[in-house]
């Protein structure tokens, strides 16, 4: 039968795109899919790696194009808000656009339902490797196991982004071949159990030196300790933290063809796009890629997504006057004032807030962080751009080549979308085959050694190891020149402010703020950031039923750090379209209610708080799912 058959309704819609796989980046162009037929194509190790090429192309999409569902991920945290302040429909009061039967994948209101569709998508393309592993020919059981291990990663990658953003989802474990209309939810905690064996699995056997974009040891390692950290194995965490730091030390010298340029450093240097194509880049451990000028790329966009929308028109010069343009005066020379080529084109989409732009970094402790607003190479102000509106030199204007002044009286929604700071050393990448430049194609960093040193950091938070937290803190604070921390520094505050500098447009800070969530209600650790507060599992959506938006501290970690770090939600800050709005139960997003509704025949719950979740049945465990499969068959 063909592929072009196979469909599971209630989860995922889409065809499989198949592409030819070799050492080299022709591996992005796409073979025609009347040519594909899986018992074919799938009956060696070649013919697999294809397949899974399915899922390594599939992962960059969460981070490329316009409006990608990464920036999902940052605004429904705190770092970030939405800065579309021109329509109606964006992601700002929660309490109406996250509703089950909303338009969940649009690129004017939220990717939510990008995550839980295109999660389906990766997991069918690793079911029908990991289904066919055993009819297909390897030249030895090393080579079908890396295979095997690397078809576990990619099912994995998937479910521990499901499992965090949606909480008991259904799991499924094989090749579907027809039309299947009785999912069941399973249990999270249950899946993540399943998913620690697979990556241990695939933590031996997938090899260390792969092509980039290709799943690696290290990227199975990363993984692998996120779930055992929400399991709550912070040992096994550990020890495979330790494990990949060794074999992959972190860059702390300056090592790209940019250590020449003027206004660059180290941390410019290892977020280039030169960085990520170098091979003696030893701290990039999983990429997505998209190579320049190769066929089958894309563009990133990150300069349209994060920076200010300086051309807009809103910004004017103190004396009244349109102070932008793309294009220069004529026979301009000042290179200062290419705003599109120094900066970026952006239209302020990812509105950082004031806790990522400006209270993460503190006098006397980021004084001298490269990372940080307080170099001013690598984070940009409003202020240091310069009005260049042809204009104003036509006319002589005292304004023209002068730096930003802020209009007095700016509005609301100006000053959220075009008004604000950002992290040029990490959101610049060149594209210039564009006329107005929005951010090229470019690998990006998917897994980086300077994560593994902070998750080894909070793993040693959680068993109450103050000291080597501090330690494990350090090798990223001390390479990108931040003052060194103590054992007296550590609480899960700090851990989470380093992240925030080191990972900005890299982490689902979402997930990772969830993640603590569970770890807080499961463990019962008081919490020292909220004066001892300690959450429970019980009731960690909130109560749910009628008027069930309720915005009440200590129900889950999620919500309190949301709402105590963002100067936007709950803080009574509207414009003419929206307030920015999130609940208790917005920790956990709304399953697509078409979804649910064309599972005719069995039981997808619907999270709490949401419309629907009173006809929720008690999750599957995955073994007793195993048996009452086993038993109908």
């Amino acid at each position: 039968m063909k592929f072009e058959k196979k469909i599971i309704p209630a989860l995922t819609i889409g065809f499989f795109t198949m592409l030819t796989y070799s050492c080299s980046k022709e591996w992005l162009k796409p073979q025609p899919l009347s040519f594909y037929e899986p018992d074919i194509a799938l009956s060696d190790a070649k013919g697999m790696y294809s397949a899974l090429t399915a899922c390594e192309r599939n992962m960059r999409h969460e981070f490329f194009g316009d409006a990608p569902p990464i920036l999902t991920e940052m605004i429904q945290s705190d770092i970030a808000v939405e800065g579309t302040t021109d329509k109606a429909g964006p992601q700002m009061d929660m309490d109406i656009a996250l509703m089950p039967d909303a338009d969940l994948n649009n690129n004017d209101r939220t990717k939510v339902g990008w995550y839980w569709y295109e999660g389906y998508k990766g997991i069918k393309y690793a079911n029908l490797i990991i289904s066919r592993i055993d009819v297909a020919v390897f030249k030895d059981e090393q080579e079908k196991n890396a295979v095997l291990g690397a078809a576990y990663f990619q099912r994995a990658y998937r479910y521990f982004k499901l499992v965090h953003q949606f909480g008991d989802v259904p799991f499924i474990d094989k090749e579907i071949n027809e039309p299947k209309y009785d999912f069941y939810s399973s249990n999270r905690w249950s899946i993540l159990e399943k998913l620690k064996k697979d990556l241990e699995f695939a933590y031996q056997w997938v090899p260390e030196r792969v092509d980039r974009g290709r799943t690696s040891k290290a990227a199975c390692g990363v993984l692998l300790m996120k779930v055992n950290m929400a399991l709550l194995d912070f040992d096994s965490a550990i020890t495979v933290g330790k494990e990949i730091v060794a074999m992959h030390p972190l860059m702390k010298n300056r090592f790209t063809s940019n250590k020449s340029k003027p206004n660059t450093n180290l941390m410019f240097d290892l977020h280039s796009v030169e960085a990520k194509l170098d091979g003696a880049n030893s701290e990039g451990l999983m990429y997505v890629v998209s190579f320049p000028g190769v066929d089958g790329s894309d563009r990133i966009r990150t300069m349209r997504n994060a920076v200010p929308f300086w051309n807009n028109g809103g910004i004017k010069t103190p004396d009244g006057k349109t102070g932008t343009s793309i294009v220069l005066a004529e026979n301009e020379q000042d290179n200062s004032l290419d705003l599109n080529k120094n900066y970026g084109r952006g239209i302020g989409r990812l509105r950082p807030t004031w806790y990522s732009t400006n209270e993460i970094w503190r006098k006397g402790k980021e004084d001298n962080d490269l990372r940080g607003i307080m170099n001013r190479d690598s984070w940009k102000t409003m202020e240091d751009l310069k009005y260049n509106e042809p204009t104003l030199k036509k006319d002589g204007n005292q304004w023209y080549g002068k730096n930003f002044v802020k209009p007095v009286g700016m509005s609301v929604e100006d000053s959220i979308r075009l008004w604000f700071s950002w992290p040029h050393y990490k959101i610049f990448v060149p594209d210039p085959l564009q006329t107005q430049w929005e951010g090229g194609e470019t690998p990006w960093y998917i897994y980086r050694s300077a994560e593994v040193f902070l998750l080894l950091a909070e793993s040693y938070y959680w068993k109450n190891d103050l000291g080597q937290a501090a330690i494990a803190m350090n090798e990223v604070r001390e390479r990108a020149g931040a003052s060194k921390l103590t054992a007296a520094d550590i609480n899960i505050g700090e851990i989470l402010d380093e992240r925030a500098r080191e990972l900005y447009y890299e982490e689902n800070r979402h997930i990772e703020l969830v993640r603590i969530a569970y770890t807080y209600a499961k463990s019962k650790k008081s919490c020292e950031i909220f004066g001892g507060r300690t959450y429970n599992l019980d009731g960690i959506s909130g109560s749910g039923g009628v008027n069930s938006n309720i915005k009440q501290e200590g129900v889950n970690f999620w919500y309190d750090r949301v709402v105590s770090k963002s100067n936007f939600y709950n803080k009574g800050v509207k414009h003419k379209w929206a307030e920015y709005k999130v609940s208790v139960h917005h920790m956990l997003w709304p399953i697509p209610a078409k979804a649910i509704n064309t599972n005719i025949k069995g039981v997808i719950n619907q999270n709490i708080g949401y419309p629907g979740a009173e006809r929720n049945q008690i999750p599957l465990l995955l073994e007793a799912e195993h048996n009452e499969v086993k038993a109908k068959t």
